[in-house]
C-alpha cells in the first residue's frame, strides 16, 4: 500500500468555496489520503457545507475558540497521520494527479524535504489571471539556493497548496511561527528548505484563488504592504546567518520587497480587484 497522505484544510468562513476544494482532494488520483479539517469558528454556513459531504476518509474539528490563522494551522498539522502532506487554505483547488505527482517524487527522491508545483491564479469567477512559477530548475535543487535566491527575486515557494512535505521534517520544526501574520507560511517554506532538497516540478498542478478580501488580496493590493515589509525583515534575518546574508544582502532584499509589493499591487487593482 502506497504511504498514508494528510491533506489539511484549515477553514474559517469558507462556506462559498470550501466544498470545491473538498471536491479537489477527494477526487484526487492518489486515493491514500485523510483530509483533515479545522474549522476556527466560523460564522457563516462553512461547518454545514462540510458535514453535507459523506467520504469516510474526511475528519473534521471544530475548534472550541478562535485560534487565528497560525493557531489553526498549526491545529490542522497536530491532528496529521500521514508520512506527508499537504496544507491547502479553504478557497483553492488542486489538479487532479498533483499528489499523485508530488508524493512520487518524495518517494524517489529521499533527500526531497518537500515537493512543489506551479501555480495557476485564478478570481472568484473561475476565471484566470496569471502564472505563478516555482524557482527556474527542475526535479532536485539544494532548498537553501532556492531559500537565499527567493529573497531577492520572489517567494519561489508560494502559497500552501503548491507544497507537500514530509512529516519527519515537520517534526524537526516549531511548526507555523505565530509572529507572523501574513508570511508565516513562507516562513515555514523557508524552514524546511534548510534542511535538504526541494523537488520542483514545472507543471500547474494546483490553483490559487486571488480575492480582494484575503490575507493575500491586502497585501498584493498594497493595503498592509507597510505591516508586510515588517515581516519580510523580520525573515531575513531569522535566517541571515544560515542563508549567509550580509547587511547588504538584507538591504537589498528588502527594497526589492518593496517594488514587488508596490508592482503587485498595481497589476491586481488593474486585472483582478473589482
Amino acid at each position: 500500500m502506497r504511504p498514508l497522505v494528510s491533506v489539511c484544510i484549515p477553514a474559517y468562513n469558507n462556506a462559498a468555496y470550501i466544498k470545491e476544494t473538498i471536491d479537489s482532494v477527494l477526487n484526487q488520483t492518489y486515493s491514500n489520503l485523510e483530509l483533515i479539517i479545522c474549522d476556527d469558528k466560523s460564522k457563516d454556513d462553512t461547518v454545514q457545507v462540510i458535514e453535507s459531504i459523506h467520504d469516510d476518509r474526511m475528519k473534521l474539528y471544530k475548534n472550541e475558540k478562535n485560534l487565528g490563522m497560525s493557531g489553526n494551522w498549526n491545529h490542522c498539522l497536530s491532528k496529521c497521520r500521514g508520512e506527508f502532506i499537504k496544507l491547502i487554505c479553504a478557497d483553492d483547488i488542486l489538479a487532479k494527479n498533483c499528489l499523485e505527482k508530488e508524493v512520487e517524487a518524495l518517494i524517489s527522491h529521499p533527500t526531497a524535504v518537500l515537493a512543489e508545483s506551479d501555480t495557476r491564479l485564478f478570481d472568484l469567477n473561475g476565471k484566470q489571471k496569471g502564472f505563478y512559477k516555482r524557482y527556474k530548475t527542475s526535479g532536485l535543487t539544494d532548498g537553501k539556493t532556492i531559500a537565499r535566491a527567493g529573497f531577492f527575486v520572489k517567494n519561489y515557494f508560494g502559497a500552501p497548496l503548491a507544497n507537500t512535505f514530509r512529516r519527519s521534517a515537520l517534526e524537526k520544526t516549531s511548526g507555523f511561527d505565530t509572529w507572523y501574520t501574513y508570511i508565516l507560511d513562507y516562513d515555514f517554506w523557508v524552514q524546511l528548505a534548510c534542511m535538504g532538497d526541494v523537488y520542483i516540478i514545472h507543471e500547474p498542478l494546483n490553483y490559487f484563488r486571488v480575492r480582494n478580501d484575503s490575507n493575500t488580496g491586502n497585501v498584493m493590493a498594497g493595503d498592509k504592504t507597510e505591516e508586510y515589509v515588517k515581516e519580510h525583515i523580520h525573515l531575513v534575518h531569522k535566517f541571515k546567518e544560515e542563508l549567509h546574508l550580509s547587511e547588504a544582502d538584507i538591504k537589498k532584499s528588502i527594497r526589492i520587497r518593496k517594488l514587488r509589493n508596490f508592482a503587485a499591487g498595481i497589476y491586481l487593482k488593474l486585472f483582478v480587484r473589482k
